[in-house]
């Protein structure tokens, strides 16, 4: 980012996994920068849904880097996911037609089950493997895969915890965090915040407050994802050495298969 440098601003690193975004300031206007963010960006901006985008260069190491304005803010709590705005955000990001479109103008293809357990069974290591509750798992994967008309399938986030949650000092509600970004069967998104956050008693509310009703067919798909998305974060805690974190999630796991047996 030496080009920003050489313009008179100062960046401060703004986290994340990627290590690719920045908070950038030049007489006390500030910017949030990104480096190869998806040209997905400007549709979200454009719905609403993330912090809006001032503008888009390619800098000299041919690198594209976007700027947003920045806002300052907080991540949610994990009990405010329970409020009905978290709710109509998903449903209003769910129910694009536009960030549709975007995403298969970019040539995003559906990812069905099967392609989601295919990935997660040829990526788990012999560490997580040795965990009994992970095989547990992958039998349940395997013998409760969903089927669901490919026409349902919408724009999805697919990393839907609290942080990833800004509210503004403006009282402005944003999802960020969009690598993961596919066009999927919604309930990957829906399941995780419910199995999460949200007590097993106010599922019928909370989905209510989304737009759709409670059904055996949408709970059998939501442990389906949500069982899928808890082994990969024990898979990706193994490969980065957080064992604590790990166990945390190997014990979600548990949990989740445990509950509603017969589904």
């Amino acid at each position: 980012m030496e080009h920003f440098y050489q313009l008179g601003w100062t960046l401060d690193s703004a986290g994340g996994a990627s290590g690719e975004a920045y908070m950038a300031e030049q007489d006390g206007h500030k910017l949030f920068l990104k480096r190869n963010s998806s040209p997905f960006l400007a549709a979200l901006s454009a719905e609403g849904i993330v912090p809006k985008l001032v503008w888009t260069k390619r800098i000299e190491t041919g690198e594209v880097v976007t700027a947003q304005h920045w806002k300052n803010g907080r991540a949610l709590e994990q009990e405010e996911m329970n409020s009905e705005r978290v709710a109509l955000l998903l449903r209003k990001i769910h129910g694009s037609k536009h960030l549709s479109s975007m995403l298969k103008k970019l040539e995003m293809k559906p990812m069905f089950p099967s392609m989601l357990l295919a990935k997660i069974n040829s990526s788990l290591s012999r560490q997580v493997m040795a965990h009994r509750v992970v095989r547990k798992a992958l039998t349940y994967l395997d013998e409760h895969m969903p089927v669901l008309d490919k026409a349902f399938y919408t724009v999805c986030h697919g990393d839907v915890n609290h942080n990833n949650w800004l509210l503004s000092e403006q009282d402005e509600l944003f999802l960020v965090d969009w690598e993961g970004a596919m066009i999927a069967d919604p309930a990957i998104d829906i399941g995780m915040i419910l199995y999460t956050y949200i007590k097993p008693e106010d599922w019928p509310q909370w989905l209510r407050q989304y737009g759709i009703d409670d059904s055996l067919d949408l709970r059998k798909r939501m442990k389906w994802y949500t069982v899928i998305q808890a082994i990969a974060m024990v898979e990706w805690y193994e490969e980065k050495n957080r064992y604590q974190d790990m166990n945390y999630w190997l014990v979600f796991l548990d949990d989740v298969l445990s509950r509603n047996r017969f589904i």
